[in-house]
């Protein structure tokens, strides 16, 4: 069990230094890890789809979905923030494409017309770690479920030649209790990819948009 106490100290100095502003900011969470050599290990890598207990309320993520006939009118039901048929996506050009993968935080695809736009969009949206989730035709009645639960998800991916990843758990005006369940779910995340984090967590660093960050040290989180 994570030592909660730290964090939550953490937490409430981030937001005690953060004065009320014009906009709601983020609580931005920092994770730097030790002895993981990314060059010799590529698979040591830390890139995950993380859900997060509670949505952060100052800005939700956006879901766009790729497929045609029933499976997009389902989409569209859903509540997907867009949905385009594979055709469309094919035909857009390159600058288009870095619009469209910058513009939306996950992309949902038709299984069975994912292999026809990967070669489209794979150079774009597979360094960006935005290819879209496949999701067979006859698991359409899936879209809702899985659509909210990537509203509340984020992406933790490593940066490309550092053990340390950036991630957004939250925003100021959410409750502790909510904050710490958000940082809970990352460091879950990180014990399943690789065990004990005795070995290999260094630091975690909280802060707000504007903010100071604060260090919370490694024993208040593996012991």
């Amino acid at each position: 069990m994570t030592d909660e106490s730290q964090l939550e100290v953490a937490l409430k100095k981030i937001i005690k230094r953060s004065p009320e502003r014009r906009f709601n900011e983020s609580v931005d969470m920092t994770v730097v890890l030790k002895g993981i050599d990314l060059k010799r290990d590529p698979k040591s890598r830390f890139s995950e789809i993380i859900e997060l207990a509670h949505p952060p309320r100052n800005k939700a993520s956006k879901i766009a979905v790729i497929g045609t006939g029933d499976f997009a009118l389902k989409a569209k039901e859903a509540g997907a923030d867009a949905v385009f048929d594979p055709s469309e996506i094919i035909g857009k050009k390159k600058k288009d494409l870095k619009k469209l993968v910058n513009e939306y935080n996950f992309f949902i695809a038709q299984a069975d017309v994912l292999p026809k736009i990967v070669p489209t969009i794979g150079p774009i949206f597979g360094p960006r770690n935005k290819m879209p989730i496949p999701l067979p035709v006859t698991r359409s009645e899936d879209l809702p479920n899985l659509i909210e639960r990537l509203r509340r998800s984020v992406v933790a991916r490593m940066m490309k030649d550092q053990p340390v990843f950036h991630v957004k758990i939250g925003s100021r005006d959410m409750d502790l209790k909510e904050l710490l369940e958000n940082a809970e779910r990352v460091i879950d995340a990180l014990k399943r990819k690789y065990g004990s984090l005795d070995r290999y967590l260094k630091t975690i660093y909280f802060k707000t948009t504007m903010g100071p960050a604060e260090k919370v040290l490694p024993e208040g989180v593996t012991r």
